[in-house]
């Protein structure tokens, strides 16, 4: 196959604020970027094998962000992602089960709705707090 990885471009009104998330908040890397005039305006961000890339809106867009739009991680534990970005100060949703996997959701500053997910055999519905 030609193709190798999907990669997400979120379009995002503050790269400042969007780095704090990503970076300090979950805990992203950034793998390569764009500087022009001394300020970040794209960059590519690693999280384990994943990837995605955040650019700055230019000034007079009007763009609606984050609608409609749901990026999921699958990964090993969702629960450890849960419980890091929780003590990072990131708002999560309590883990659920859904579909045979634990699942939590977050919302970035521009509402894209980021989810973590990882296989479990726990009961469907089950909440974090349940068990």
């Amino acid at each position: 196959m030609n193709v190798k990885e999907v990669v997400p471009f979120l379009r995002v009104r503050s790269m400042e604020r969007s780095l704090r998330y990503y970076i300090d908040g979950l805990g992203f890397t950034m793998k390569h970027k764009w500087v022009p005039d001394g300020q970040i305006r794209w960059c590519w961000l690693t999280l384990g094998g994943a990837s995605m890339m955040l650019q700055e809106l230019t000034k007079g867009s009007d763009s609606t962000l984050g609608e409609g739009v749901s990026i999921v991680f699958t990964c090993e534990d969702a629960l450890a992602i849960y419980r890091e970005v929780t003590a990072r100060g990131i708002e999560a949703s309590e883990p659920q089960v859904l579909n045979h996997l634990w699942a939590t959701t977050l919302s970035d500053p521009d509402g894209y709705r980021i989810e973590f997910e990882s296989p479990t055999d726990v009961p469907e519905d089950t909440k974090l707090s349940e068990v």
